[in-house]
């Protein structure tokens, strides 16, 4: 299991699915779970995140189908803050290969988001403050793996898509040996319209 973890607008998504096809693993974005539930809009509009309880039995429960169909997993923004990582670490540690964190300027993310349009991408005020959220969130996040000795990486965000791709790439296999990839490269006119998720 890799974990990705990035500001809204670091390419999260787009790099997910983009590994998800090279290694044929199955892709799992927070965001995407909570808002197929139709269930928070208001919540997300306002910049806010769902309750952790919620988000945990969510997860765990797409994180166990996924394992069944036989899939290795990339995460895509989970676990969000301290309660969730510290549920994962005491159940899935041993499934963790590593977190990655895509690092980007936030001036570029404004734009990015701009770019990508979502209803929840529109209020300066509600993007500053899901960037607040993270800030805070991952200052307590990444010590709980460090405690479980977990690999964390830090990759540079910008660049072309394929660019990152590829650092994601040499990241995954450094700290994965296992991984084996099913596809030598992936539509870079398809997976640049999504660049900002």
């Amino acid at each position: 299991m890799i974990i990705l973890f990035g500001l809204a607008g670091s390419g999260k998504g787009t790099q997910g699915k983009a590994l998800s096809e090279i290694f044929g693993w199955k892709w799992l974005s927070v965001g995407d779970v909570i808002r197929q539930t139709g269930e928070y809009k208001e919540i997300i509009d306002r910049g806010e995140l769902i309750p952790d309880a919620e988000v945990i039995k969510m997860m765990t429960r797409e994180i166990e189908k996924s394992e069944a169909e036989g899939f290795d997993v990339i995460l895509d923004g989970y676990p969000r803050d301290k309660e969730q990582a510290d549920w994962i670490v005491k159940h899935m540690a041993d499934k963790i290969d590593g977190a990655i964190v895509l690092e980007v300027p936030k001036d570029e993310l404004y734009d990015r988001l701009a770019l990508r349009g979502r209803d929840d991408d529109k209020e300066r005020a509600s993007i500053d403050r899901r960037f607040e959220i993270f800030e805070q969130n991952i200052c307590s996040i990444l010590p709980l793996f460090e405690i479980k000795n977990i690999p964390i990486r830090h990759i540079d965000g910008v660049g072309a898509v394929e660019e990152v791709t590829a650092r994601l790439v040499d990241v995954v296999k450094e700290i994965n040996p296992s991984a084996t990839e099913q596809k030598d490269d992936v539509n870079g006119d398809e997976i640049e319209k999504s660049y900002g998720e």
